[in-house]
């Protein structure tokens, strides 16, 4: 009978290392979003918002966009961009009046370099899988003379037609 009553204490304490694992590969993944310095300061929050550790306010480090689903390429960003990417997941408005920096140096998803909400590759708009960068919102009339060609071989705009409008910024050879 004793045996028994062991089997359910085992059974929480195998949950609970499973959990704390998976909870330490999340803030992992989210650190190796940016240069150690900065991430390793950061907060860290699930894509689902969730604080897996508290950390330095100004910095949140996620390990995947949080405005897709599923996704796991990890994302560090500052204030200015956690809120576009608020607004980005709520189809609201966004407007910066000054810059924001976004951390991606493991790389992003194919998306659409016109469209954020984009989900079909086939729809004719140009697709960029880009490699580790770094990301820059400014405010719209900084855009002006910014490539929009992803395969110009540095900087270009994406989203140049919405209010998610960016400076993508490749810092790696693909």
């Amino acid at each position: 009978m004793r045996g028994l009553q062991i089997l359910p204490v085992a059974a929480c304490l195998s949950l609970m290392t499973y959990t704390v694992g998976a909870q330490s590969l999340k803030v992992e993944r989210a650190e190796s979003a940016a240069h150690s310095g900065l991430s390793a300061k950061a907060t860290i929050l699930d894509t689902d918002g969730n604080v897996l550790r508290q950390g330095n306010a100004d910095w949140h480090c996620t390990p995947g966009v949080p405005v897709i689903p599923g996704d796991e390429h990890p994302m560090c960003n500052d204030a200015v961009w956690s809120k576009l990417l608020q607004a980005a997941a709520n189809g609201e408005p966004f407007e910066t009046d000054r810059i924001g920096i976004s951390y991606m140096m493991q790389g992003d998803a194919m998306v659409s370099n016109s469209n954020p909400a984009a989900t079909d590759p086939n729809n004719g708009d140009v697709w960029v899988k880009e490699g580790p960068h770094i990301m820059i919102v400014v405010p719209h009339e900084l855009l002006k003379g910014v490539s929009e060609d992803p395969y110009n071989g540095g900087p270009y705009v994406m989203w140049k037609d919405t209010p998610y409008a960016h400076i993508m910024v490749p810092v790696a050879n693909k």
